[in-house]
């Protein structure tokens, strides 16, 4: 274990041996930092982080502070980072809001610097954040997403599986797996190239873009297209994962073509 003589780390926080911690860091009570972790200059580990091992923390990170919620009432809440992450320079990720609630972010994620995460958000593994994404409270991010940079999503939206968010884009719908999305919560493509490179099958994306046809660029709405896609098709596991998605969406998901009214409304 190599703690720098200029950081100050909580007594009753636990750390394994092999970890790493900068000069000026602060690691708090309370805290978890499993092995071969690298906690870089001036950091800020808050009370009730746990950090999973081989993960780093660049500098001016801060974890696990309160939640921006005025719901929140002082309660213990948690922060539950994963392992094999990279958390790069002035990221903020806050603690949940309600009593024994977490923030949980999965394994192997890309954070870049300067974006955030809000209470209770949960992200899967694989995720990448570009610069400057802000993630508001109860966002889910399924496995393998890709966040572009200074996107904006609303508190609640739910990101599936290996969609494609362009940069400056605002999102206040659900996103569904596999899809690519730009501006304001427009759905405007398959995306193919996340897919090909998480070595899908031709089989299977063909499947999905037969599915992103009778979704998007059909007269049926979503409902419909699902109840299609079921009838006509033997979806399989994939496929059943988007209907299952759009099955549960309470938000709505992503159109493909813009309506001021329901984004503003």
């Amino acid at each position: 274990m190599t703690i720098h003589p200029t950081a100050i780390v909580s007594k009753r926080a636990e750390i394994d041996p092999g970890v790493e911690i900068g000069p000026y860091a602060i690691v708090e009570d309370d805290v978890k930092i499993r092995k071969n972790v690298k906690i870089y200059a001036r950091a800020y580990i808050c009370k009730n982080t746990q950090i999973g091992e081989e993960t780093e923390v660049h500098m001016g990170a801060v974890l696990g502070h309160l939640p921006q919620d005025l719901a929140f009432k002082g309660k213990k809440t948690y922060l539950k980072i994963g392992k094999r992450n990279i958390i790069r320079e002035y990221v903020t990720i806050h603690r949940g809001t309600k009593e024994g609630t977490a923030t949980e972010i999965g394994d192997e994620n890309f954070l870049m610097a300067l974006s955030h995460i809000g209470h209770n958000s949960v992200l899967g593994n694989k995720v990448i954040l570009a610069n400057g994404v802000l993630l508001a409270g109860y966002v889910t991010v399924e496995d393998q997403v890709f966040i572009s940079g200074n996107v904006v999503v609303h508190q609640f939206c739910n990101i599936g599986r290996l969609a494609l968010i362009g940069g400056f884009s605002g999102v206040n719908k659900d996103v569904p797996p596999y899809m690519a999305v730009r501006g304001p919560s427009i759905v405007y493509s398959v995306n193919l190239v996340g897919l090909r490179r998480a070595g899908f099958k031709n089989s299977v994306i063909r499947e999905i873009k037969e599915a992103f046809t009778l979704i998007y660029k059909s007269n049926l709405n979503a409902s419909q297209a699902v109840d299609r896609i079921l009838k006509e098709h033997k979806p399989g596991r994939e496929i059943m994962h988007l209907i299952e998605f759009i099955k549960k969406s309470k938000r709505g998901i992503c159109k493909y073509r813009w309506d001021d009214k329901e984004f503003f409304g």
